[in-house]
């Protein structure tokens, strides 16, 4: 089938990152017992977007209870999981390095204790560029420019603010950031409302594979950042010093899911779908889950914080006067038993059939999906506007 998507079919496809896994379930109670042995039983945070694989993955696949773990799954709400680990409304999870630095730096006790996977923000421009809209071509050419992110404060929209930096912008003095639903980013740039987009999977591959946006700044590719994780395993600091081998056997288990996701990419995604993890096409699933690079490591998540500790320094978005060093150091545990050489002997099964063929094309299963309106979190969120209303783009067009 050979369907080809445009931008604005795009504004439907909203981020997998952003808009699934709306409903918190009820909190487990208390897994910690400070006057007694190592729990056995613990809390694992999860929102039910794609690249939570690995969580999915070690709870059906068992790699929990070879740790000799019993775990309980707590759904939470973006606006509420970082306060609800650092509250120990649940014990462990992975998530974006730079999205919880700020909090660190802020005094909320949480432990990194290794890397999941790399490569899943951008900065993208049109290839051709609308007549309001400024050619770009380079990171000094987005100097005074309007950058579309899904939010102030989300993960690209950090990611930008340290490529910025980092090249002698002031994102704070010389950028204007304007807010778009994720997949409205690409429509934002059709109609030159803006000049270039900061994005995350799916949404920077669409676009890609779409041919009408370059790549200013890719994750995946990019030095340093190509070999920075965006995702490490966190655990809740007081859980974890009263709980160290529990903490070291959790964080075993989601690295070694996550190796299992990067060689079963597709059989993940399908295990992700199925057990009601997330709502989502298997295929388009297993299509952003294969453009990440789930090869886990300890060494790679201390890296990570430290060089997006200095970067966000760098950006204005931790304190001048902050010692990265120091707030790095505190914010990288590693754990016993846990650790690169451990992580080079893992074996995982290669399921058969588990891999995404080469022969697929993200647009045709967006197209699908999109023609068929399937149930997804990638559907539906943006084709009804409450009340009636306009769409974001539609309120900004009229703004201009």
């Amino acid at each position: 089938m050979n369907r080809h998507v445009t931008w604005s079919s795009l504004a439907v496809l909203v981020a997998l990152a952003a808009l699934c896994g709306c409903k918190r379930e009820q909190a487990a109670k208390p897994s910690t017992n400070p006057n007694g042995p190592e729990v056995t039983k613990i809390r694992v945070g999860y929102i039910g977007i794609s690249c939570e694989a690995p969580l999915f993955t070690a709870v059906e696949k068992g790699f929990f209870k070879e740790e000799g773990l019993e775990v309980e799954m707590v759904r939470c709400q973006w606006a509420q999981y970082k306060d609800v680990l650092a509250l120990g409304g649940y014990d462990v999870t992975h998530h974006l390095v730079m999205y919880f630095l700020k909090p660190i730096e802020q005094g909320m006790d949480v432990k990194f204790t290794g890397g999941v996977h790399r490569g899943c923000l951008r900065v993208q421009a049109p290839i051709k560029p609308h007549p309001n809209s400024k050619p770009i071509n380079s990171v000094q050419d987005l100097r005074g420019t309007r950058i579309g992110v899904p939010g102030m404060g989300t993960p690209p929209f950090i990611f930008a603010n340290r490529v910025l930096g980092a090249n002698g912008i002031d994102p704070g003095k010389e950028i204007q950031w304007r807010v778009f639903p994720a997949g409205d980013l690409g429509l934002a740039m059709e109609k030159g409302l803006v000049d270039a987009v900061a994005d995350s999977e799916p949404i920077g591959t669409l676009l890609e594979a779409e041919g009408k946006v370059k790549n200013i700044a890719d994750q995946a590719t990019d030095a340093p950042y190509s070999q920075e994780y965006c995702c490490a395993v966190l655990v809740n600091g007081p859980f974890l010093r009263k709980n160290p081998k529990a903490s070291a056997g959790a964080t075993r288990a989601i690295l070694k899911a996550a190796k299992w996701v990067q060689t079963n990419p597709l059989a993940a995604a399908r295990l992700s779908v199925e057990k009601k993890y997330i709502l989502s096409s298997p295929e388009l699933n297993a299509i952003a889950l294969a453009k990440l690079d789930y090869i886990p490591s300890v060494s790679g998540a201390d890296f990570a914080v430290k060089a997006a500790s200095k970067e966000m320094r760098t950006a204005g978005m931790l304190l001048k006067g902050t010692d990265v060093d120091a707030l790095a150091k505190d914010a990288f545990v590693q754990l016993d038993g846990v650790s690169d050489e451990w992580i080079k002997n893992l074996q995982v099964e290669k399921v058969a059939g588990g891999q995404v063929p080469k022969e697929w094309d993200i647009r045709q299963f967006a197209a699908e999906i999109y023609a068929n309106k399937q149930k997804s979190c990638c559907v539906g969120k943006l084709l009804e506007v409450p009340g009636g209303g306009e769409s974001a783009v539609t309120a900004a067009e009229k703004k201009e």
